[in-house]
């Protein structure tokens, strides 16, 4: 099975050989509970997003992830920032491609749709906001879901 193995300032982990813009997407219900998924290629917890795709906006590329990994439609609400960390590397064992980290972290509201699971993800939760951090999930992550928790005034710049 692929996986996906993240790094963060690692003398051994494999130099990076490419550089995709992606999105998370913190999206938050009614009652402020934020949308999460477990990935099937690493088991951790995580915000729904990946690649954007040519031809698509940040925007349309988060709402489509969004749909794809969790069956919850959604309509961006605002930017908790932007993270580029060369010390943060994924290795997608699959093909062998190593990411430097571009991700762009967006808010969201959901539309529609009911939570259901993709080849992406093998759990799909409305986790209650001081439970999000609870979960095992990557540092990066984790990092991500705490400055949304911050409600900043700007956007993190990393």
């Amino acid at each position: 099975m692929a996986r996906r193995i993240d790094y963060y300032d690692d003398p051994n982990a494999p130099k990076a050989n490419s550089l995709v813009p992606s999105v998370n997407v913190v999206v938050t219900n009614a009652n402020g509970d934020i949308l999460m998924i477990r990935r099937t290629d690493n088991d951790n917890w995580a915000l729904p997003g990946g690649a954007i795709d040519l031809g698509e906006s940040v925007a349309q590329a988060a709402v489509r992830e969004t749909k794809e990994e969790t069956g919850i439609d959604c309509e961006i609400t605002g930017i908790v920032g932007i993270y580029s960390d060369p010390k943060h590397v994924i290795h997608y064992t699959s093909n062998d491609e190593v990411r430097q980290e571009f991700s762009i972290l967006l808010t969201a509201r959901p539309t529609g749709g009911a939570p259901q699971t993709s080849d992406e993800s093998r759990e799909v939760l409305w986790v209650p906001v001081e439970q999000a951090t609870d979960r095992q999930m990557d540092r990066s992550m984790r990092l991500r879901i705490g400055h949304f928790l911050e409600e900043r005034d700007q956007p993190v710049v990393t």
